[in-house]
């Protein structure tokens, strides 16, 4: 069986995988979603990472469809105390912001979508700099000493805060971030790498990185000539007209055929093997794009391999 990895300084112990929830309810059906989640718990999983605000983007949804689809699979599985799951807070468009109040009010709405009593991790979804880190953390830590939240995280944040918010856990002994989701692929690099990733390691932050698989660039199923039906295809298809992107695709196309694996596994096993990084987030719409991603848990990349593949994308 896969070996769970611990997620920084909490007591979470995660698949090297997880699953993101954000196509459920959205180029998932309930029925897909299903049998998505079944595949992946069956193989182990289970680090589920969604947020309030998926799919509000939808014409006809109002933000909250994957949150909805993961309780209801959660209760008609009976397997909620092997989840972890993950939900972000401040981009519901009824629930905007980092607000003290918003920040209750959009966990208690997470948990009845959830059905559940408590949020395994929380994260502040985007960080709002109008918004003194004290009212956040001291917002955050409410929830944790109420039981509804284990421990809490932070996305799309800068240094600057990062280390702020921190600092102000430690000074004033309340709950601290533990992990970190940043953006962070081999085709976007600086987007972690640098004064982000040296706080969280300082930290001792578990890195949990988002577009992992650039928006399905690195599946290398995007190629010249070639037309893909998603949602996110352009997206992916700009990193085809880069040089990096080619040379990143031609360095995993090598490793792949070396390692008589898939693309996508490449990919992820080089996020997996950074600095900091617990597990990478992918999510699949179908359960046949599961065994390429699932793949990270087994496959360890070389020196030689990693190397290679971080040439190519510097």
């Amino acid at each position: 069986m896969t070996s769970l990895r611990k997620l920084g300084s909490s007591d979470l112990e995660v698949f090297p995988l997880s699953l993101g929830g954000n196509v459920f309810g959205w180029t998932a059906d309930e029925t897909r979603s299903f049998a998505v989640l079944d595949a992946y718990a069956a193989a182990g999983g289970n680090f589920l990472d969604t947020a309030d605000s998926y799919s509000a983007w939808v014409e006809g949804n109002e933000g909250g469809e994957s949150e909805t689809v993961i309780g209801k699979w959660l209760k008609t599985r009976g397997n909620r105390e092997d989840i972890v799951v993950a939900t972000k807070v401040s981009q519901h468009p009824a629930y905007p912001g980092l607000s003290a109040a918003n920040i209750k009010a959009a966990a208690d709405a997470s948990l009845r979508r959830l059905g559940t009593d408590h949020i395994d991790l929380y994260y502040t979804h985007f960080d709002k700099p109008d918004v003194p880190v004290e009212e956040i953390v001291g917002a955050l830590d409410e929830l944790v000493r109420a039981g509804k939240v284990r421990h809490i995280a932070a996305s799309n944040i800068s240094p600057e805060r990062l280390r702020e918010s921190l600092e102000f856990s430690d000074r004033e002994g309340l709950a601290r971030y533990v992990a970190l989701q940043p953006h962070y692929n081999l085709v976007s690099r600086d987007t972690y790498e640098g004064a982000l990733l040296e706080v969280a390691s300082r930290a001792g932050l578990a890195a949990v990185p988002y577009y992992a698989l650039a928006s399905g660039f690195l599946t290398g199923k995007y190629r010249p000539g070639t037309t893909v039906d998603s949602p996110r295809a352009a997206g992916a298809a700009k990193h085809l007209g880069t040089e990096r992107g080619q040379r990143v695709l031609a360095a995993l196309d090598e490793v792949a055929g070396d390692r008589g694996v898939a693309v996508p596994t490449v990919a992820l096993a080089w996020l997996a093997a950074q600095p900091t990084v617990a597990a990478p987030i992918a999510s699949a719409r179908t359960v046949e794009q599961l065994p390429a991603l699932l793949g990270v848990a087994d496959l360890v990349l070389t020196d030689e391999e990693r190397a290679r593949l971080s040439k190519a994308s510097a």
